[in-house]
């Protein structure tokens, strides 16, 4: 598959990976690098580095080679499915499941069970390791997730997710009393400048980052709230509440090392998910109960 890009005079300066990125959210950005690497990425007929800066009128060529069979393995596991048609699944992610293979985490992951489930059913456009996989929530986080079953449907959700219009409402207890019932955080995140695993807000290399949230519940020391996602970058809700200084109960990377309470991970939940369906143009939106680690959390708090 090839991508034909032209760039306008606002667009020039950015570096290229940047604005492959930007251009083409479909496919992950270390994967853009790659083709960057391996040469498949021309720019007026010739090849540049990842550095490069694009300038007015680059003609810019991707040549993406066919996708190939994924060289993991399928494993039968119980798999929470919210819908499913012949474009696209809705899974319910437990906590602890990683959504698709990387280092130390090549079973067991939510691609294992969905290539049994599917079998040869799942789009190719985000790789070998990632298929079907059109975004994806954190190891500890629950709830909903969509997952594309033929490119069509994977490039109809790529771009509402370009685009800012698909429904996203997390649930969320933070530490802290929120005084105001709602606002927004609209702050942009980039990689942690000193640790590479973290992200942080990056006035200078980030990118836009909204998020909206509202109060729910109010406790001694606690808030539940309801999140909702304008952008959709990693980590998004752990760093902008902590920017706050309302990180999430739960997270020791963005919080306190330690929680009052015997957690696994932030406490976060993808709720609901709204979409346009791909095919029948249709909205449609999707929710995932709390799980039952929350509620039990919410009837603590309520009681102390």
């Amino acid at each position: 598959m090839n991508l034909e890009f032209t760039v306008t005079a606002e667009e020039a300066g950015i570096r290229i990976d940047r604005y492959l990125s930007d251009r083409c959210s479909e496919v992950s950005r270390s994967y853009l690098q790659k083709l960057l690497k391996d040469e498949a990425v021309l720019v007026n007929q010739k090849t540049v580095k990842s550095n490069y800066k694009v300038c007015p009128n680059d003609y810019i060529l991707i040549c993406i080679p066919e996708a190939i069979e994924p060289e993991i393995e399928a494993e039968d596991m119980p798999l929470e499915i919210i819908y499913e048609d012949k474009d696209i699944i809705l899974i319910n992610k437990p906590k602890g499941m990683v959504v698709h293979p990387a280092a130390g985490h090549y079973s067991g992951t939510l691609v294992n069970g969905l290539m049994a489930h599917c079998r040869d059913d799942l789009s190719g456009i985000n790789g070998v390791m990632r298929p079907g996989i059109v975004h994806r929530i954190d190891m500890d986080t629950t709830g909903v997730l969509i997952v594309c079953k033929n490119d069509m449907a994977h490039n109809s959700i790529a771009e509402q997710l370009k685009e800012h219009s698909i429904t996203r409402k997390y649930y969320a207890v933070v530490h802290g009393v929120l005084k105001e019932d709602e606002g927004t955080v609209n702050a942009p995140i980039g990689r942690h400048p000193v640790d590479r695993k973290k992200m942080s807000i990056n006035e200078k290399n980030g990118r836009e980052a909204v998020t909206h949230y509202r109060v729910l519940e109010r406790y001694r020391q606690f808030t539940y709230v309801e999140c909702q996602l304008e952008t959709g970058r990693t980590h998004q809700i752990r760093v902008h509440m902590a920017s706050i200084n309302h990180p999430l109960l739960g997270d020791s990377v963005y919080g306190p090392a330690k929680s009052p309470f015997r957690l696994t991970g932030q406490t976060l939940h993808a709720g609901v998910l709204g979409i346009i369906h791909p095919r029948s143009g249709e909205y449609m939106e999707f929710t995932a109960p709390l799980p039952e680690y929350f509620e039990d959390l919410l009837r603590k708090l309520r009681t102390t």
